[in-house]
């Protein structure tokens, strides 16, 4: 611990945002990071606890605790402090295979189990890691490095998202030879189209990935596996094959007038946002616009968010946002104590945006849709939403959600993005390799396991897990590429935690 005062000397400083009106004329990130010598100052106040909750990534009360990749936090703060860059680098690419990614898009966990949290401020964990791996790319610690001995294995992954690049990643780092397939035209999976540019720009993604490709790893895009290539061509050709499709099937909105003519998903909408920005900056006009238009989202999770921001870009009249839960509460509630994940109400860049933009918050909480209004024609003109309120079944005990009669409003709306989270996986892929899947429709595998019901197909992240974060990805990722090389080799050196 190179300051053990350093907590008390120092205050929590972050990067700086660009302020809501002007940040909105662009899809770019928008964030000012502290000069080398004030982030290294941000490195003193870590504590260095005898139990350091921030690296835990345990569950407690059926939320994750700290990292789940474990990063080693304590000791890379501190090498951050004395200027050790190279060796804090070394540190953060022990357990993470991408803090390019996690230090743009995760939502900290370790900083909500830092003890500086307790009674204070926590440390600044995700600037710092942001600041190593910038530091590494700008110095040349983090160019490509290709394994030196290989082992003749071949193992194929399907689909190029953080848990299918963390899983190429480490086995070709073990020496195996890896094959990428992607049926988008880029790689990167929800990296790419899912997580719109201003929150993380894509040539991020393209500079990894260029250097996983001189590392040694082959990426094939714009084949479908299971419609464009057999699988059992896959299992011919290769010795083990890495399931990393994602939980790919949208939650619908099941009300009158669905059928209307301006109801999108998110998951089309962003993608085809993010795709028309990078192939020709707008001008082929391929994606959903917003302008001068009344904009309702359904959904109030990060994707839900997502939207807002890039709906005020593109012009918006008006973005609402409608939540079934209600609001949570400003500051942690006494039944959520720390190191839990504090519940409370988060107000991220897209709604930062509508309240600067259109002077309120845009989101209405405990309320859904009750109808989809369509005009003569069959376009969208309103939507019918109602409000909400939990009761107690005296039957079961269980609390739900029941409307409250009188309650329903109708609001001008001519776009409805639905944002309202995913399903489980997308079929044909789970059928052309004849894995069984679980109730949550999720490939079924045993506790804690990675290997399907199939003989050499294995499977990680959302595929695995059910939707989730970028961080828990890359954790899947690294446990899955564990399993495929212990199968091959009958153990293995790679690292998880």
């Amino acid at each position: 611990m190179g300051k053990p005062t350093g907590f008390m000397e120092y205050k929590r400083e972050v990067s700086k945002e660009e302020e809501p009106k002007k940040r909105i004329k662009h899809f770019n990130e928008f964030h000012e990071h502290l000069p080398r010598e004030e982030q290294q100052l941000q490195g003193a106040r870590c504590m260095e606890c005898g139990v350091p909750f921030c690296q835990a990534g345990m569950m407690i009360c059926g939320m994750a605790s700290g990292c789940p990749l474990h990063n080693l936090v304590p000791e890379w703060n501190d090498l951050v402090y004395h200027g050790n860059w190279q060796q804090a680098y070394n540190r953060l690419k022990k357990t993470n295979n991408f803090p390019e990614f996690t230090s743009r898009v995760c939502p900290a966990l370790c900083e909500a189990a830092c003890t500086c949290g307790l009674n204070g401020d926590p440390v600044s964990t995700k600037e710092n890691e942001y600041a190593i791996i910038e530091n590494a790319y700008a110095e040349g610690y983090a160019a490509a490095n290709p394994p030196k001995v290989r082992t003749g294995k071949r193992v194929a992954v399907i689909g190029s998202g953080p848990s299918g690049l963390a899983a190429a990643d480490q086995l070709n780092k073990r020496g195996h030879l890896v094959t990428v397939y992607e049926r988008s035209d880029r790689v990167g999976g929800l990296l790419m189209y899912g997580i719109p540019n201003m929150k993380l720009e894509k040539r991020i993604v393209e500079r990894k990935r260029k250097i996983m490709e001189e590392e040694g790893i082959t990426f094939v895009t714009g084949v479908d596996v299971g419609r464009d290539i057999k699988a059992d061509k896959l299992l011919h050709d290769f010795d083990r094959v890495i399931l990393a499709c994602g939980a790919s099937n949208p939650r619908d909105i099941k009300a009158p007038g669905r059928d209307a003519k301006g109801i999108y998903f998110a998951v089309d909408f962003l993608k085809a946002n993010t795709k028309s920005l990078l192939d020709s900056g707008f001008e082929d006009k391929q994606y959903v616009d917003t302008k001068d238009k009344h904009v309702i989202i359904i959904g109030g999770g990060d994707t839900g968010n997502d939207c807002v921001g890039t709906s005020i870009r593109h012009g918006a009249k008006s973005v609402t946002q409608i939540e079934m839960m209600p609001k949570a509460p400003d500051s942690r509630a006494e039944n959520n104590p720390w190191p839990e994940w504090p519940k409370v109400c988060k107000t991220d860049y897209g709604q930062q945006e509508a309240i600067a933009l259109y002077g309120h918050d845009p989101r209405i909480y405990e309320s859904t849709v009750k109808e989809f209004v369509k005009d003569k024609d069959g376009n969208l003109k309103a939507v019918k939403i109602v409000k909400l309120a939990w009761e107690k079944d005296a039957a079961t005990g269980r609390m739900n959600m029941k409307e409250v009669a009188g309650s329903e409003q109708e609001l001008p709306a001519d776009l409805v993005l639905i944002a309202a989270g995913f399903l489980g996986v997308q079929g044909y892929v789970a059928e052309a390799f004849g894995v069984e899947l679980n109730e949550r429709t999720n490939v079924k595998t045993g506790a804690g396991q990675y290997q399907t019901s199939k003989e050499n197909v294995f499977v990680t992240g959302d595929m695995h897990r059910g939707q989730s974060l970028v961080v828990w990805a890359i954790r899947e990722g690294r446990e899955a590429a564990r399993a495929v090389d212990e199968s091959l080799m009958g153990y293995s050196n790679l690292v998880v935690q």
